[in-house]
């Protein structure tokens, strides 16, 4: 069994400090074999685009940074309220497929969401986990209550997931989040479930490490 080490982070961390400690963690589990890690953490306020975003995606200026990055994806959101979840997971030690990686976190989300009577699903043409139904009540349209976007770097992962807990959700309204112009974001506050960050980290690591070694 591969030995994964788990962070939980308390602080807000800073977004490009955390891009630069994932890039040198990296390069430890490849050349001194260094524990594979999950980190859970919160960002302060910023706005980041992916390797595909496009400038309009920002529809709103403000005061909140906006920083582009070599993760895969379009243009999102980070702030206090929301978990960021970024796994540095070791593929050559499993199956080198991105996609079926990329299903582990959409099912582990999926699989949590359903303990609290919360319906979603994954869709191909749009990479997170979107909320259809909410305690027997179908949306009329499915909003995106988690955001993936990964980069792979000598078949090792960073980045990952977001997942909004209790977030200002007003910040959205300054992008079209992940280049998707009618669609909504929620959260967990917003579907009436109350939850901290411990409740999540746990529960969340628990069913993704159990999805992950089957792989």
């Amino acid at each position: 069994m591969h030995k994964i080490e788990i962070i939980n982070s308390r602080e807000l961390i800073n977004y490009e400090s955390a891009i630069e400690f994932m890039k040198m963690r990296i390069n430890k589990i490849h050349i001194n074999n260094e524990d594979e890690l999950i980190w859970f953490l919160e960002h302060d306020h910023v706005y980041t685009q992916g390797t595909s975003a496009k400038d309009d995606e920002i529809i709103k200026l403000s005061n909140t940074n906006i920083i582009k990055t070599n993760r895969g994806g379009k243009t999102t959101y980070h702030g206090p309220g929301q978990r960021v979840i970024y796994f540095l997971i070791n593929l050559n030690k499993r199956k080198k497929d991105i996609r079926k990686f990329i299903s582990v976190i959409e099912e582990s989300l999926i699989t949590f969401l359903a303990s609290y009577n919360i319906e979603a699903k994954s869709f191909k043409d749009r990479v997170g986990i979107w909320v259809t139904k909410s305690n027997n009540i179908k949306f009329e349209k499915e909003k995106k209550i988690g955001a993936i976007g990964l980069r792979v770097s000598k078949w090792i992962t960073y980045h990952g997931l977001s997942f909004n807990i209790n977030p200002d959700m007003k910040y959205y309204d300054n992008i079209n989040a992940c280049g998707l112009k009618n669609y909504k974001n929620t959260s967990l506050k917003e579907l009436n479930v109350d939850i901290n960050y411990r409740e999540f980290d746990n529960k969340f690591s628990q069913i993704f490490l159990k999805n992950l070694f089957k792989i």
